[in-house]
């Protein structure tokens, strides 16, 4: 297929968790060059720590099958209403056994910040880790700098366990990494008072 074929391919969503104004679903092979696009672009990789390029064929690893149990669940984040990919979100580093995972989310799309989509997005993912995955606890990792990010991680109600010092190097200089958790019951509790 010539590459002017591949650019004017519709793109399609289906659905697997559906909100208000965004809906998660699987990852798919054929935007790879939208992960490719965002992956790379210094605007969106900037806080996802994406330090090295990623080509195309990197990205298709992410589709290679595994043996047993993944560590890894991903989604598309989907605008609803512009019927488009905007970013990607999920669990990684998944333990089956301590039942947690560690949660991400890059909205790679810059008109799509500061909207509360990431937020909407990660109310989402939450519900489904905890519900479908029966996870125990839900972690995160965000670099001081990156207040989008400790903000979406408050407003869902993790709680601040520390700040590593000077863990990750940005913008030319060692940064704090916050981290925070989130306990399944705490999240069911929170939902039960709304």
């Amino acid at each position: 297929m010539s590459e002017e074929k591949e650019e004017k391919k519709e793109l399609v969503c289906i659905p697997f968790i559906e909100g208000e104004n965004v809906a998660l679903a699987p990852t798919n092979i054929d935007h790879i060059q939208l992960y490719a696009k965002w992956n790379n672009d210094p605007r969106a990789r900037h806080y996802a720590r994406n330090m090295i390029p990623h080509t195309t064929e990197d990205l298709k690893k992410w589709f290679e099958p595994r043996g047993g149990l993944t560590e890894h669940v991903g989604f598309e984040i989907w605008h609803k209403k512009d019927k488009v990919p905007i970013g990607t979100c999920g669990f990684g580093r998944i333990n089956w056994i301590d039942r947690n995972a560690n949660i991400y989310m890059n909205i790679g799309e810059p008109e799509y910040w500061n909207k509360n989509l990431g937020t909407e997005a990660s109310h989402l993912l939450i519900d489904y880790g905890f519900k479908e995955l029966n996870f125990f606890k839900i972690y995160a990792g965000v670099f001081e700098p990156n207040i989008r990010s400790w903000s979406v991680a408050e407003k869902d109600g993790f709680i601040l366990e520390g700040i590593e010092e000077k863990a990750i190097y940005v913008d030319g200089k060692y940064v704090g990494a916050r981290r925070y958790r989130l306990f399944k019951e705490d999240w069911l509790n929170r939902k039960a008072k709304k």
